[in-house]
């Protein structure tokens, strides 16, 4: 598998969790430090740290230090690819669709 695919691969596994989609939409509105984070989930820091870490290596949060606190940012970018490909598959299924509605039309 390429590495384009992995990181699709990587990318879905990591959306398809809902606290990981959850972390997501909390960052989507601001940078947070873990701690506020945490307060949003009813599971262990180390449950969180485990979904923020995959959500790291797919390159959609990133960590700064901010003198003892760890704050985290959103990254969307590797978002943008993925909208870009369901975009296409989107485009994909409007021409059908209009294709068919065509046929049809003319079928009458």
């Amino acid at each position: 598998m390429g590495q384009p695919a992995r990181r699709a691969d990587v990318l879905f596994k990591a959306l398809a969790d809902p606290s990981r989609r959850k972390i997501l939409r909390l960052l989507a509105s601001g940078d947070l430090p873990l701690h506020r984070i945490e307060l949003e989930f009813r599971m262990s820091r180390p449950a969180v740290l485990k979904h923020i870490r995959l959500l790291k290596e797919c390159l959609l949060v990133r960590v700064e230090k901010k003198g003892r606190e760890t704050i985290h940012r959103l990254d969307a970018r590797p978002l943008k690819r993925l909208h870009d490909w369901v975009e296409a598959l989107d485009a994909f299924w409007g021409r059908s669709l209009l294709a068919l509605k065509h046929q049809v039309e003319a079928d009458r």
